[in-house]
């Protein structure tokens, strides 16, 4: 299996009622097999992760009013999918619209193969979801920054192997 190294940028999207936005993701070959994730990509020659996580969240939800606010979360993680083993280093930033419209008519091939949808989540929601999320204690991370705010400094997430 051939591995792709990668740098990635995701985005911890709210709305004006504090909700998260999550994609609904399968294993293109496995569409049994689902979950659920934040925005987010793979870094394309050398723009900043700010600028791949605002034309990611563009690319993938239609959502264009944002203001991206601070790292929040850094994350290892290595997982196969579509045939590859990926290893990323992600960076989760912060950011809030109010447009909760989405359209997702800008998804690449790969994602129209393996995206079912998106979804508006509470942290109430969330915290009694039975499906698997990524990062595996988004739920928890999410109610200490709605209780708490965005942390100081970035905090570095355990790694997670698949």
């Amino acid at each position: 299996m051939r591995i792709e190294r990668r740098k990635a940028a995701r985005v911890v999207l709210l709305d004006p009622d504090d909700r998260i936005l999550l994609m609904h993701g399968f294993e293109p070959d496995d569409p049994q097999n689902t979950w659920w994730f934040t925005p987010g990509g793979g870094l394309e020659g050398d723009e900043t992760r700010e600028a791949a996580a605002l034309r990611e969240l563009v690319e993938e939800t239609g959502i264009t009013d944002v203001e991206l606010g601070p790292l929040l979360w850094r994350r290892m993680c290595s997982f196969p999918f579509d045939g590859r083993r990926w290893e990323q280093d992600e960076w989760y930033f912060l950011a809030r619209t109010k447009q909760t419209a989405t359209d997702t008519s800008g998804q690449t091939g790969l994602e129209r193969r393996s995206v079912v949808g998106l979804r508006w989540w509470t942290s109430d929601e969330l915290s009694v979801a039975r499906e698997t999320v990524y990062p595996t204690r988004l739920a928890e991370l999410l109610r200490t920054l709605l209780d708490e705010g965005p942390p100081s400094a970035p905090l570095v997430l355990d790694p997670e192997i698949a």
